[in-house]
């Protein structure tokens, strides 16, 4: 598994993963799934798109700069 954060790309409209300077996953798709860091422990979780885009069961204002694996 690759550790990251969540950044938003804005040409694609979609979240991507950062694992470093130029190392992008290559965008999330709804129904993706990976871990989050949450409260020191990995949760597991997918990406889904409704009036805006959020994770499946986390509570998060701004999703970008979360770490997460995959």
């Amino acid at each position: 598994m690759k550790q990251g954060a969540l950044t938003f790309d804005e040409q694609t409209d979609r979240y991507d993963i950062r694992f470093d300077l130029a190392d992008y996953y290559g965008g999330l798709h709804c129904g993706t799934c990976f871990d989050v860091m949450v409260g020191g422990r990995w949760k597991p979780t997918r990406i889904e798109y409704g009036d805006d885009w959020y994770l499946v069961g986390i509570r998060a204002a701004d999703l970008s700069g979360l770490r997460v694996r995959i």
